[in-house]
């Protein structure tokens, strides 16, 4: 009799711990996620390790005397590689700069005109990338995050500009991006219509 009193006790210490188990685990689980069942954190992480892209953008950019929009396919594949073809307004379209290893090649694929620089000083510099923002964010000491109910919000600090980009907490991909200058007005406005990150 008392061998089987001390298993049915035995039984019912696992089963409660079973049940604590369960509840500690789901608790957890709730509190260290958001959203889509991705944290905050890893959003930022997942962003922060984009190595290669293609995405469809519209840009507005303003200066003190008007605004001209754009609509510009990008694709990133690595530091050494990437490309941006303007496919609005009309009057500049097929208008394409692509840079590989150093080299930097304007081309007008309307026209059939080409022109190729090597060593071009400024091949990395494209405020207009997202690849740029990346590195911005990663090498500026005034970076930092916060959110909002749907989006995760980046923001850096470099050379005099201000970049926000705002993440979609489900999707985990970028929809937004503001470029300020010193006096915090929006200078480059863009917006992200499609995007494939690989």
């Amino acid at each position: 009799m008392k061998k089987k009193a001390i298993f049915i006790l035995i039984l019912i210490l696992i089963i409660i711990g079973i049940i604590f188990l369960i509840f500690f685990k789901t608790n957890m689980s709730k509190n260290s996620k958001i959203g889509n069942n991705t944290s905050s954190q890893e959003i930022i992480d997942y962003i922060l390790n984009i190595n290669s892209y293609e995405t469809e953008i519209k840009v507005e950019v303003k200066s003190n005397k008007n605004i001209n929009k754009y609509r510009i396919k990008q694709t990133y594949k690595n530091s050494n590689e990437s490309s941006q073809e303007i496919l609005e307004p009309n009057n500049i379209s097929g208008i394409k700069i692509t840079k590989s290893n150093g080299k930097l090649k304007v081309e007008n694929t309307n026209l059939n005109l080409s022109s190729l620089y090597e060593n071009y000083e400024y091949v990395s510099d494209n405020s207009l990338d997202l690849n740029s923002f990346i590195k911005d964010y990663k090498e500026s000491k005034k970076s930092n995050w916060n959110e909002e109910q749907n989006a995760v919000i980046m923001q850096t600090e470099k050379d005099g500009k201000e970049k926000t980009l705002y993440v979609d907490k489900t999707t985990k991909n970028p929809t937004k991006l503001e470029v300020k200058d010193m006096n915090k007005k929006t200078e480059v406005y863009i917006s992200y219509n499609e995007i494939n990150i690989k």
